[in-house]
């Protein structure tokens, strides 16, 4: 029976790479010590979502490993060895980063070296697959000539009419550390393709979300914003008139990618993954739909302090994504993914 690893596992994507291999019949062995709760408190806590996969995958099993804990990391490598590694598990916000600096660097570059150097080790022929972020090109999209529309900000400059590509640069522009720990792990992931000849992938995602989504205020756009329509929560927009955009998938569409990349791997790849123009939404955007779905008004107030590093515009460019894996197609629309993180929401308030 095939072996898969999924680190960060009781979270978004995950959980969504579980149900993908497991419900094919794979043996799935989940690391998550639901980390998330110490980061955002007890409205992050993933358990819900742990005890949900263990009770529907029998061939689930979860382990609350820290990967920062090195030593467990390799036992669990050598003693494993799995045909797939894919590493969800991070640390994902920028202003916690900046309040926990060390934890941040310490889970998401120290923690992504400890799994790729006990893989070059103990499971060399395996695929690796890190969930690296768009935040990796710092603020660098900010660059772009921009023009602003009655709802969002849209690309003025006709080279990005398809969204940014992996050749923007990741230099000479501020990240906040959550971007520069991510960087870190991104190249890595990178160096170990390059130089041991690991089947890595780095994929430098949009908005990734879906209603395992335990969304809150420092991480979670779509998520969050639901919650806080359906719960009556005051939600800030920070910066930007609320007309940033954001390009958003659900984490199954991710989930479908890795299984492509799975089937057939390849050395050192970056990949741009979002939801690409058809599923870009802005703040003001998503209010309006959401409050179309709810019947609910947003409670929302203005600050105008855009958060470091933040992007006012960002669709990912799926063209070399695309012309690698042409039997990969993203699935659920962005009203799709509204309608569930909406159901899904709701579900867990009658639970």
């Amino acid at each position: 029976m095939t072996c898969i690893l999924v680190t960060g596992s009781s979270g978004l994507v995950g959980s969504e790479v579980v149900a993908r291999f497991a419900g094919d019949g794979c043996e799935v062995i989940g690391v998550d010590n639901n980390m998330r709760a110490d980061f955002f408190g007890l409205a992050a806590d993933t358990t819900w979502n742990r005890r949900r996969l263990e009770e529907t995958y029998p061939g689930f099993r979860h382990l609350a490993l820290d990967i920062r804990d090195r030593e467990g990391v390799d036992r669990l490598l050598r003693d494993v060895r799995p045909a797939l590694v894919v590493h969800a598990a991070a640390q994902p916000s920028h202003d916690l980063a900046a309040k926990r600096p060390f934890d941040d660097f310490d889970v998401n570059a120290v923690g992504t070296l400890n799994l790729l150097e006990a893989v070059r080790r103990h499971a060399p022929d395996a695929a690796f697959v890190l969930l690296s972020t768009n935040k990796v090109y710092g603020d660098g999209p900010n660059a772009i000539a921009l023009r602003e529309l009655e709802t969002r900000w849209e690309y003025a400059d006709d080279r990005y009419a398809d969204g940014v590509d992996e050749t923007m640069s990741i230099d000479g522009v501020t990240h906040s550390l959550f971007g520069a720990s991510k960087v870190a792990a991104d190249v890595l992931t990178q160096e170990y393709g390059r130089y041991f000849g690991l089947r890595t992938c780095c994929l430098r995602a949009g908005c990734l979300t879906g209603p395992a989504h335990a969304g809150v205020e420092l991480h979670g756009f779509l998520s969050y914003l639901v919650r806080a329509n359906l719960e009556g929560l005051r939600y800030t927009i920070y910066g930007y008139k609320g007309k940033q955009v954001r390009d958003n998938i659900h984490a199954a569409d991710v989930a479908a990618f890795i299984a492509a990349f799975f089937r057939q791997p390849r050395v050192a790849e970056v990949y741009n993954i979002g939801g690409g123009r058809a599923n870009s939404s802005s703040i003001v955007e998503a209010f309006a739909a959401v409050e179309a779905i709810t019947g609910r008004p947003m409670d929302a107030v203005y600050c105008d302090r855009a958060r470091t590093g933040d992007h006012i515009c960002y669709i990912s460019n799926l063209g070399k994504l695309r012309a690698h894996y042409p039997c990969w197609e993203m699935r659920v629309t962005l009203d799709g993914i509204l309608w569930e993180i909406v159901e899904g929401w709701r579900a867990r308030a009658r639970a």
